[in-house]
């Protein structure tokens, strides 16, 4: 069976893919990821969201190769499409998204980990990479786009055309993990990551602020520099008109800290 579980808790939503044994990603999958992103997403309570596995062998190897080559090439296109555009609405969500990646993350699990803002991974939980091109095709969710944005085009080509798979160590320092966490199981690794986002939510962050700042440089990224100054001006202009810009300059004036409502 898939799911795709759901908990939005202290201002943090949860998305736990569970398709076991190796979280391999199906339609049906991607069609109840989809729903929970766009769920977190209407949900004004919800500040950051986090996309983890439910166990600790896979976070995801991708695709699901034995659909796929059932699969006639119209379905293939389509099931390619709606993937994309659900990783899509993940990136363009403005609120954080932070991958925790206990396991290995390889194919098309390190595509949905690519569309994510911040990756953290358990050390020595497993390896990442993109080997399609040892199954005679690409990384097609979104890899070929992504990883050349996140590590830069030639150091991308290389690891794509040999299909390398590496330890977490390495992928942080390629610069394709944030962060590497020295955790003893699943459930330590889990406290971790979710000690790291309350660091990025309210009361101790201006959650609103830093979704913005997500959808400043994401979308910015791909406009020309007059038209992301001015994407920067109308976000900034819309926090000034919030609570917790009067809330963060007062806090700072009066010398104390400041306590945030994501508003």
């Amino acid at each position: 069976m898939v799911h795709v579980e759901y908990e939005a808790k202290d201002g943090i939503a949860t998305i736990t893919l569970d398709a076991p044994p190796a979280n391999c990603y199906s339609y049906e999958l991607m069609r109840r990821f989809d729903d929970a992103i766009l769920k977190a997403r209407f949900d004004a309570d919800v500040h950051a969201l986090v996309v983890r596995s439910a166990g600790s062998k896979f976070f995801c190897a991708g695709a699901d190769i034995g659909m796929l080559k059932a699969a006639d090439p119209a379905f293939k296109y389509n099931f390619c499409l709606h993937a994309n555009e659900t990783l899509l609405r993940l990136e363009q969500t403005p609120k954080i998204v932070v991958a925790a990646l206990d396991g290995h993350c390889v194919g098309g699990g390190l595509e949905i980990a690519l569309a994510c803002d911040l990756r953290l991974a358990r050390r020595g939980s497993g390896k990442c990479g993109l080997p399609e091109v040892r199954l005679g095709v690409l990384p097609g969710t979104g890899g070929t786009q992504r990883l050349v944005r996140t590590i830069g085009k030639a150091r991308a080509i290389e690891l794509m055309v040999r299909g390398e798979t590496f330890d977490y160590d390495r992928a942080h320092a390629l610069g394709l993990v944030h962060e590497v966490i020295d955790a003893a199981d699943g459930p330590a690794f889990d406290a971790a990551v979710l000690d790291y986002v309350r660091e990025l939510v309210p009361p101790k962050a201006p959650g609103r602020a830093v979704g913005f700042i997500k959808r400043a440089c994401v979308s910015g990224a791909e406009m020309d520099l007059y038209d992301g100054l001015a994407l920067e001006r109308e976000l900034q202009q819309r926090l000034f008109e919030g609570a917790d810009a009067a809330e963060g300059l007062a806090a700072y004036v009066e010398k104390r800290p400041p306590s945030f409502t994501g508003r």
